[in-house]
């Protein structure tokens, strides 16, 4: 059976070797990189059979790219600390939303009034709205893509709605529609400085229950990756919400 094989990083900057691959399957990691042949060189390889193969590679590609533990252990993080990352951040926070609705939109009173009136109201002396404007106004970059389903559900069309109040204090809101995204995970998360990725866990009842932090190279370059797609076929809320 052919391996699944998905590319984990490489420190190249020209032709993509040395690289590194994942076995999807099995896990093995396949080096990729410059094949040591010199006979006298093979012959100080201990334990070097016959049909095998060696090849050099800088060791700050596995120091960089290559798993550092056998099993991921998940570093969970509190809410203040991750709020905290919205303070810290340097260049640009972003996050992808992929869920048909969340618990905490439905306990808002603003979603309630939008209910009741078809539009959101918003306080623009929440404490969220207070430092986003103050990061963009700092020159920062923060925005999201909104994965939305055919027919839209209630509270995809309250958050829609709400775009234009994160848009006002400097936020990027893109929309995606559902079938247009199936090459993307059904994953929520936040990616800040394409170096550290805060990944959401929610319950059947769209409740936030875990905020994992991955700081793996490899892993981040997988979801800074997702960002760029997603970016990529996202547009804008403005013209989403016209041909909704």
């Amino acid at each position: 059976m052919a391996r699944q094989l998905r590319f984990t990083g490489t420190d190249s900057k020209v032709d993509g070797c040395p690289a590194l691959h994942t076995d999807e399957r099995s896990g093995e990691i396949i080096v990729q990189g410059t094949p040591v042949t010199d006979p006298t060189d093979l012959a100080q390889l201990k334990h070097f059979g016959a049909d095998e193969a060696a090849v050099a590679v800088p060791r700050e590609l596995l120091v960089n790219w290559g798993p550092k533990e056998m099993e991921r252990v998940p570093e969970l993080v509190d809410r203040t600390t991750f709020r905290r990352l919205f303070e810290t951040f340097q260049h640009t926070a972003w996050r992808l939303e992929t869920r048909r609705g969340y618990a905490s939109d439905r306990e808002d009173p603003d979603f309630q009034e939008f209910l009741a009136t078809g539009t959101s109201p918003c306080d623009p002396d929440e404490p969220w709205f207070v430092n986003i404007k103050a990061q963009t106004e700092a020159g920062k970059r923060v925005g999201r893509v909104r994965v939305a389903d055919r027919p839209m559900t209630t509270e995809q069309r309250f958050l829609l709605d709400y775009a234009r109040h994160n848009a006002a204090v400097g936020e990027d809101i893109r929309y995606l529609w559902r079938e247009d995204a199936a090459d993307l995970p059904t994953e929520d998360f936040w990616i800040f400085d394409s170096r550290l990725v805060a990944l959401l866990h929610f319950d059947d009842a769209d409740n936030l229950v875990d905020i994992e932090l991955i700081t793996e190279p490899a892993e981040v370059v997988r979801y800074a990756g997702v960002r760029d797609a997603a970016m990529h076929h996202a547009v804008p809320f403005g013209q989403f919400a016209a041909t909704e």
